[in-house]
């Protein structure tokens, strides 16, 4: 049996990218939870320039930053694809899979940010669910059609992570009102198999992000 180890952190959806992606393909892998404070030795080694989770170590090989991680599993187990064959179709799905990776830390301003600047950033967030839902996902069940893929594996951060920001900050963005294509596809999203088991637990992931929002509201007001 080929070893598969995912280097990842309970917290991080960028780590979740990498579980679903494995488990829709029904690859047997090894879970190891690093703690962030104390990196482990074998992290620092498999990702020396960044130091970084989720690593993906495959045959003693190692792979870093979950959007290669996601390319690099389509490739090695082809089996129940999660990128179409059309050339169009592919580069259409890279297109959303890097303005996720680009857009992310605009909602991590929530967090981080107090006052007008949070007005901002909560302004710049929906201006990007808004791309996301009338641009990427359209009317379909998901961004690629009837099917999951990667694309959905990028943007899948959407349906518990971005939920608990919004109950620590207190400020509500994916409202169904607002975003109903978007609130359908949350929904259809926890639905697959494979998935709907993979989420991390919402009362911890509250409780770590209150600490961020107490830590960051501190330092603005010293």
């Amino acid at each position: 049996m080929e070893e598969v180890k995912l280097l990842g952190a309970w917290p991080s959806p960028f780590s979740y990218r990498v579980i679903w992606a494995l488990q829709l393909k029904g690859v047997s892998y090894e879970y190891v939870e690093e703690d962030l404070s104390n990196k482990s030795e074998l992290l620092q080694r498999s990702n020396p320039v960044y130091k970084k989770i989720p690593v993906l170590i495959h045959r003693g090989k190692a792979i870093a930053e979950s959007s290669v991680i996601l390319e690099y599993i389509e490739e090695t187990w082809p089996h129940k694809p999660l990128l179409p064959k059309d050339p169009h179709q592919r580069a259409f799905a890279r297109f959303w899979i890097k303005f996720a990776e680009d857009t992310g830390l605009t909602f991590y301003g929530l967090i981080h940010k107090v006052g007008a600047k949070q007005e901002e950033a909560t302004q710049e967030a929906k201006q990007v669910l808004k791309t996301i839902e009338e641009q990427a996902l359209g009317e379909k069940k998901f961004f690629g059609g009837d099917t999951i893929g990667l694309p959905d594996l990028a943007f899948g951060w959407l349906t518990v992570w971005l939920q608990v920001m919004e109950e620590a900050v207190g400020v509500k963005l994916l409202e169904a009102d607002s975003f109903p294509r978007l609130q359908a596809w949350t929904l259809n999203f926890k639905e697959v198999p494979g998935i709907k088991q993979s989420f991390p637990d919402c009362e911890l992931l509250l409780a770590h992000f209150k600490r961020l929002r107490t830590m960051f509201v501190a330092e603005a007001n010293a």
